[in-house]
C-alpha cells in the first residue's frame, strides 16, 4: 500500500521541502559568493596562460570536493551510518564514524604526499596538452602541488556533513563551502592589490587561498559535530566488519557519484589540446553549475539520509513520496534554467565576466559551452534524485556499472566531437561540452530504467500530472525570453553602463521567472501557501 493520509503526505512533502530550501538557500549563497569569486578571476587572468594553468590546478581538488563534499562518498557511508543510528544508537554511530574517519586520513595522508611528490610526471595525464609549453606546464604543476592538501580536508569534511545530514541539521555543511569563496575572493583582492593581475603571482595565492579554505571548513564542521554532542575522535585504523562493508559500497559510490565529475576531468584533459578551451568550459560549468548546485546537491544531501531512515523503518510508500517529490522538485527548478541558459547565455557571460583581461571573443565561446551544458542540466539533476535510490538500498555496484558505461560514451564522444568539430572549422571545446551533456542524459535514462524494473520506483498520480505543465511552462517563459532578448540587447552590449547591464539582465531573468511561476502556480503545480511555509 502505497498511499498516505493527505495530511501526513503533506506534512512529509512540507519537511522535505524545507530541508531542501536550508541546504539550496545556503548553496544559493555559495554560488553568488563564487560568481564574485569567477568575475575577479576573470578580470585578473582572463583566459590565458596563468587561467590554464590554475583551472587545472583547481579542477583536481574541486573534483574531490564534489566527490566527498557533495554526496558521492555519502553515498556509501550515510546508509551504514543511518543503520547504525536507528538501529544501535549515536554511541554506536559515533564509534562507526571514528573508525571511518582514522581510515579517511590515514590513506589520505599518504595519497597526499604521493601525489605531490609525483605531480611532475601526473600533470602530463591531467593535461596532455600543456606538454608543448614549458612555462604553462612547471607553473600547474607548482599550482597543483600547493592546492593538493585541500583533498584530505574535504573527505573529513565529507564525512562530519554525513554525520550532521543523518541528525537533520542540514545548515553547517550546506554553508561550509561559503568559507571556500569568502577565502578565495580574499585572495584575490591581495593579489589585485599587490600588481599581480595575469601574473604567475596570483595564481600561487589563488593556490595557497585554496588550501586555507580547505582547513577552514574543516575547523568549522569539526565544531559543529562538538555542538552537536556526538563524539568522534582519530584513532589508529582498524579493519572491522563494519570498515569492511564501508569499502564494499564506498569504491562502486565514488566512482557512480562522481560520474558526472569525473567526465568533466576528461573534457578538462581533452581541452588542454585547445588554447584557452580549459578556461572557457570552466567559465561555463560555473554558470550551469548554479541551478545544478542549488538543487542537485540540495536533493542529493536531503534525499538520502532521508530514504535511508525510511527504508530502515521500513516504510515504503513514504521512501516512494519522497522520490516522486524530489524529482518534481527537481524539473521544477531545472527544466526552465536549462532552457534559459540555452537562450541567454551570451547576454549573461558578457555582464558576469567580459571585462579587463576577458575578451568579446572569449564571452561566444564561452557562450557556445555554456549552451551545450545547458542541454544536459536536467539529467545531471535527475542523476542526484535517482542514485540515492540505490545507494539506500546499499547498492552502489549497480549505479557504478552504469557509471562506467557513461564515462566509456562520454570519453568516446568527447574524443569524437572535438576533432569533428575541429576539422569542420567549429568551435572544439563546444564538442566537449556536448559529449558531456549526451552522457549525462544516458546515465539519467538508465538508472530511471533500472529503478523501475526493480520496482524501486513508481509515477504517482501528483507527478505525473504537474510534470507536462512544468514542461509547458518552461517553453511559454523560452518564448518571453526569445522575444524579449532582442528588445533588450542595445542595453546588454559591452560598452554601455555596467549598472545598466545588469539592470537589462535582471529585467530578463525577472521577466522569465514571472511567466514561469505564475503558470505553476495559477495551476496548482506550487501554492503562494506552500512556498510561504518552506
Amino acid at each position: 500500500m502505497l498511499a498516505l493520509s493527505p495530511r501526513l503526505g503533506y506534512q512529509r512533502r512540507m519537511n522535505l521541502y524545507r530541508a531542501f530550501a536550508t541546504v539550496g538557500g545556503l548553496t544559493i549563497a555559495s554560488r553568488l559568493l563564487g560568481f564574485v569569486r569567477d568575475i575577479l578571476i576573470a578580470a585578473a587572468l582572463g583566459t590565458g596562460l596563468v587561467a590554464d594553468a590554475f583551472f587545472v590546478a583547481f579542477r583536481f581538488p574541486n573534483l574531490f570536493r564534489r566527490l566527498f563534499g557533495e554526496g558521492a562518498f555519502n553515498g556509501a557511508f550515510v546508509p551504514l551510518f543511518a543503520k547504525r543510528l536507528e538501529a544501535d544508537g549515536e554511541a554506536e554511530a559515533c564509534d562507526f564514524a571514528s573508525e571511518a574517519m582514522s581510515w579517511l586520513t590515514l590513506i589520505l595522508a599518504v595519497f597526499t604526499v604521493v601525489a605531490v611528490l609525483a605531480m611532475p610526471w601526473l600533470m602530463a595525464g591531467l593535461a596532455p596538452g600543456f606538454i608543448g609549453d614549458q612555462v604553462k606546464y612547471d607553473l600547474a604543476v607548482e599550482l597543483t602541488q600547493i592546492a593538493f592538501p585541500y583533498l584530505m580536508c574535504m573527505s573529513i569534511v565529507a564525512l562530519f556533513s554525513g554525520v550532521l545530514n543523518s541528525m537533520h541539521k542540514y545548515w553547517v555543511a550546506a554553508a561550509a563551502p561559503i568559507l571556500l569563496n569568502i577565502v578565495l575572493i580574499s585572495s584575490l583582492l591581495i593579489a589585485l592589490a599587490l600588481g599581480y593581475a595575469n601574473a604567475a603571482e596570483a595564481g600561487y595565492v589563488l593556490s595557497i587561498g585554496v588550501t586555507i579554505a580547505g582547513v577552514a571548513q574543516l575547523v568549522m564542521l569539526r565544531l559543529a559535530v562538538r555542538r552537536a554532542g556526538l563524539t568522534i575522535r582519530l584513532r589508529w585504523p582498524t579493519y572491522t566488519p563494519g570498515m569492511k562493508r564501508l569499502v564494499e559500497l564506498g569504491i562502486p559510490g565514488l566512482i557512480a557519484g562522481g560520474i558526472t565529475q569525473i567526465n568533466i576531468v576528461i573534457g578538462t584533459i581533452i581541452a588542454s589540446l585547445q588554447a584557452g578551451a580549459v578556461s572557457y568550459l570552466y567559465y561555463a560549468d560555473r554558470l550551469y553549475q548554479l541551478p545544478l548546485g542549488i538543487v542537485g546537491i540540495a536533493i542529493g544531501v536531503v534525499l538520502l539520509p532521508e530514504l535511508a531512515r525510511q527504508l530502515r523503518a521500513g516504510n515504503r510508500a513514504a521512501a516512494m513520496t519522497s522520490q516522486n517529490r524530489s524529482l518534481e522538485f527537481a524539473l521544477v527548478l531545472t527544466i526552465p534554467a536549462s532552457i534559459a541558459l540555452a537562450i541567454a547565455a551570451e547576454p549573461i557571460i558578457s555582464v558576469l565576466f567580459q571585462r579587463a583581461a576577458f575578451s568579446p571573443s572569449d564571452t561566444v565561446n564561452t557562450a557556445w559551452a555554456l549552451r551545450a551544458f545547458a542541454v544536459g542540466l536536467p539529467a545531471f539533476v535527475l542523476i542526484k534524485v535517482f542514485q540515492p535510490a540505490f545507494f539506500a538500498r546499499e547498492d552502489t555496484k549497480t549505479p557504478m556499472r552504469l557509471a562506467l558505461v557513461n564515462m566509456i560514451v562520454n570519453v568516446t564522444l568527447s574524443l569524437a566531437l572535438f576533432y569533428a568539430f575541429k576539422r569542420a572549422g567549429w568551435m572544439p571545446h563546444v564538442g566537449i561540452a556536448m559529449a558531456t551533456s549526451i552522457a549525462g542524459w544516458l546515465n539519467a535514462l538508465m538508472l530511471w530504467s533500472k529503478l523501475i524494473r526493480l520496482g524501486d520506483f513508481e509515477w504517482d498520480r501528483q507527478l505525473m500530472r504537474n510534470l507536462p505543465i512544468v514542461v509547458g511552462a518552461s517553453l511559454a517563459m523560452g518564448a518571453v525570453l526569445w522575444y524579449a532578448l532582442p528588445q533588450l540587447t542595445p542595453y546588454l552590449v559591452y560598452g554601455e553602463p555596467l549598472w545598466g547591464r545588469i539592470a537589462a539582465l535582471a529585467a530578463l531573468v525577472l521577466g522569465g521567472a514571472v511567466v514561469f511561476f505564475g503558470i505553476v502556480v495559477a495551476t496548482g503545480v506550487l501554492r503562494l501557501s506552500m512556498l510561504r511555509k518552506i
